[in-house]
């Protein structure tokens, strides 16, 4: 992983106590870290999908007019149908 730096972080005792009990003292760092991370994945996921709202044009795409699973279903379905027929 990258470099280390040690920073000073101020958290309820409770939750010590229960990343204590859910990763071991000595993991503390490690425990704190991947939950970080994780936060970070989701702000940045939503603000990814903030910034673009409004980017879909449903004129330009058509074959969903029914609904991405109307969509999903028939791809499934005309693949069922090409195997049937190499088989």
């Amino acid at each position: 992983m990258d470099t280390k730096k040690r920073t000073h972080v101020v958290v309820s005792e409770e939750l010590v106590e229960e990343i204590d009990r859910l990763s071991g003292k000595r993991k503390r760092s490690w425990f704190i870290t991947k939950a970080v991370i994780k936060e970070i994945q989701r702000l940045n996921f939503l603000n990814a999908v903030k910034e673009t709202a409004g980017a879909w044009d449903d004129k330009d795409h058509p074959e969903f007019k029914k609904g991405v699973e109307s969509w999903v279903r028939n791809l499934r379905e005309e693949d069922e149908k090409r195997l049937k027929e190499i088989l």
